[in-house]
C-alpha cells in the first residue's frame, strides 16, 4: 500500500494536480473489512492530505463511534485523489484518471463491504443510475463483495433531518460485519 501511495503522490494524470496542495490518498486500516469511498477531497482534506477530516468527516467519525465501529478498523478513500476547484463534482476524465489508484486500493485492502458516500461515488461503485435518496441503505453485490450507497455526511450537515436514515445505514453495515464473523 505504501508503494502505491508513493506512486500516487506524484500523479499528473489529469489537470487537478495543478491546483492541489496535497494528494489525498486514503487513511485507515489497510486490512479493513469496511471501506468508505467519498467523491473527492474538500479544502481541509487538501490542506491536510487526509480524507474526511473536515466537518463532514467529523460527523462520519461520530456516527461510526456511536454505532460501535472503531475508527481505526475502517479504510476511507475518495473517487479522486485531488481536490476539484471550488469543491465542484469531479469531471468524468478526472474520475477516469484516478480509477486505477482506487481500484488498486480496493484490491490491496480487499474489504468485505464498500460503502459509497454520496451520489457521485455511489454512481461509480454501487449503481450507475442510482437515486441516492431512494436507494441508500440497500445492499448490492458487486465484484464478489457487498456494496451500499449512503447519504454523504455533508448532505447530513445541510439537512440534519436525514441523520436518522444515515445512522440506520451505518447500523446495517455494523450488523452485516458482525454476522459475517
Amino acid at each position: 500500500m505504501e508503494e502505491l501511495k508513493n506512486e500516487c503522490l506524484d500523479c499528473r494524470r489529469c489537470e487537478l494536480w495543478k491546483t492541489r496542495r496535497n494528494v489525498v490518498f486514503g487513511k485507515g486500516d489497510p486490512h479493513a473489512d469496511i471501506m468508505f469511498i467519498g467523491e473527492g477531497p474538500g479544502e481541509q482534506e487538501d490542506l491536510q492530505g487526509l480524507p474526511f477530516v473536515g466537518r463532514a468527516g467529523q460527523l462520519l467519525d461520530k456516527m461510526l463511534d456511536a454505532a460501535g465501529i472503531p475508527l481505526d478498523s475502517v479504510y476511507i478513500a475518495n473517487t479522486v485523489k485531488c481536490r476539484p476547484p471550488h469543491n465542484r463534482d469531479p469531471l468524468p476524465e478526472e474520475k477516469d484518471a484516478c480509477r486505477g489508484w482506487l481500484k488498486r486500493q480496493i484490491e490491496l485492502i480487499n474489504p468485505k463491504v464498500i460503502i459509497a458516500l454520496g451520489r457521485i461515488s455511489a454512481a461509480d461503485y454501487v449503481k450507475e443510475d442510482i437515486r441516492i435518496m431512494k436507494e441508500h441503505g440497500q445492499w448490492i453485490e458487486r465484484d464478489g463483495r457487498m456494496c451500499m450507497a449512503m447519504l454523504h455526511p455533508a448532505a447530513l450537515l445541510r439537512n440534519p433531518n436525514l441523520k436518522p436514515e444515515a445512522f440506520a445505514d451505518i447500523l446495517k453495515v455494523r450488523d452485516y460485519i458482525d454476522e459475517s464473523k
